[in-house]
């Protein structure tokens, strides 16, 4: 690594410039803070070792300054003063450690390997990172369609306040990902984002999970733990399913959000956080309030901000979501592919999208590995998706040229139509009622 001593003695920069070369490591010494700065700006740096009282300078002071043009830079902060009070002071300006005087290379050392070792541990993160930019599509959060380009808007928006954030919509319709782009454009964004899945566990374990508990507090606790709101500290806490959150749950959530302060599951002592919290839930939380399952002052604690998600049926660049998919996986497969025929793009079109862009996703995927063609075309989609293109299309006769299954699944909707009821329909068809219903839920009729 590149290390600055800074510090006004020259025994000490001399000593220190020593014991740090012979561990192998480059070495550049500064008098002063702007001396220091100079250093910094010129050449990237890794560590500095700042004195606390650089004559007239205070080391604590030069920190602020070094992190605001460094903000990578590790800054261990010498002092022959190492109270708590500096230490905790140094911490709470960005230091990465402190050594107090008199030190030994031992002690340099030990510091030195820390930083190498989070280093390290930063360059995984980052390629952990990249693998999942290549295994997951990007998302898009830009939009064609005028309901979604609303939404993201006032996303964008709300993400640089620290209002509580209601996302609504389907399963599969996003809220997820949304709730990750809003932390990400936050100023929290480089805190943690934790989520928790409301619908996961009971309501004991869910209690835990979430505000944490102390030794002793149930049979299984044999330790101290902490719980995703400690956790989430300073960054944004993401309630999944907030409408499945167990009853009794709810009053400790709510003085959460008032308050900002919890107890752990056991533990009498009121702890305090700093998190933003963000919720989604695909049930109308209006009708469970007036069914008894779920408090209405919550609800308005929850709904500050609410960001309603269109369903995939009801959103006009459907087609240009499957164009992004579909590049994304042709690229992750090396295939070259020009994009879908007109019958593909027909019959994603008319279908419903029950699943929304996870069942899109899925439906490209499976196109871009299982189709052999220079297009992805009608054949290369689940029967489901396919046979749309034809369902309810008058001018299908026997002897076009259409599959034997659009063909069945268009007779079965026609008599389907014409018929009194099921029974009716399946001795017309001469098939047992349980082989109609079969049918049905296979051509989605």
């Amino acid at each position: 690594m590149r290390i600055a001593i800074v510090d006004d003695e020259p025994n000490i920069r001399t000593t220190l410039r020593i014991a740090i070369e012979a561990m192998g490591h480059d070495v550049v010494e500064a008098r002063s803070g702007a001396e220091a700065s100079f250093l910094i700006a010129k050449q990237l740096t890794d560590v500095a070792l700042v004195d606390l009282r650089l004559g007239d300078e205070s080391g604590l002071d030069l920190l602020a300054v070094l992190l605001v043009q460094s903000p990578r830079l590790a800054v261990v902060l010498i002092t022959a003063h190492a109270g708590i009070d500096t230490a905790v002071e140094a911490m709470k300006r960005g230091a990465f450690d402190y050594l107090p005087k008199p030190f030994t290379p031992a002690q340099v050392r030990g510091v030195l390997e820390r930083v190498t070792r989070e280093r390290g541990l930063l360059g995984k993160i980052a390629a952990l990172e990249d693998q999942v930019r290549v295994s997951i599509p990007e998302v898009e959060l830009n939009s064609t369609d005028p309901s979604m380009s609303k939404v993201l808007d006032l996303a964008r928006r709300v993400a640089m306040t620290d209002a509580t954030v209601l996302i609504r919509g389907e399963n599969g319709c996003g809220k997820g990902v949304l709730a990750r782009a809003i932390h990400s454009w936050s100023q929290r964004a480089t805190a943690p984002f934790v989520t928790v899945s409301c619908p996961s566990l009971s309501a004991d374990l869910l209690e835990s999970d979430l505000f944490g508990h102390v030794r002793g507090a149930f049979t299984s606790a044999i330790r101290d733990a902490d719980g995703k709101v400690e956790a989430a500290q300073g960054g944004t806490l993401f309630l999944d399913e907030i409408g499945d959150l167990p009853s009794p749950l709810q009053p400790k959530l709510l003085r959460f959000l008032q308050e900002k302060a919890y107890e752990r599951v056991g533990d009498n002592k009121t702890r305090s956080a700093n998190v933003r919290l963000i919720a989604a839930t695909n049930r109308d939380l209006e009708q469970s309030v007036k069914d008894g399952h779920f408090r209405e002052d919550l609800l308005y604690r929850l709904n500050v901000i609410e960001l309603a998600l269109p369903p995939l049926r009801q959103r006009t660049d459907r087609l240009i979501l499957a164009e992004h998919l579909l590049g994304f996986f042709a690229h992750q497969t090396s295939r070259s592919l020009a994009g879908f025929t007109n019958e593909a793009k027909a019959a994603m079109d008319r279908h419903s999208w029950p699943g929304n862009l996870r069942e899109l996703r899925n439906t490209i995927e499976r196109a871009v590995i299982l189709g052999e063609g220079s297009q992805v075309g009608l054949a290369d989609l689940p029967d489901r998706i396919a046979q749309t293109a034809f369902l309810r299309d008058a001018s299908i006769e026997v002897g076009r040229a259409v599959t034997l299954d659009v063909l069945e699944a268009e007779h079965i909707r026609r008599i389907l139509s014409s018929s009194a009821n099921l029974e009716s329909a399946a001795k017309t068809l001469g098939i047992d009622p349980s082989t109609l219903y079969r049918k049905r839920k296979q051509f989605g009729l």
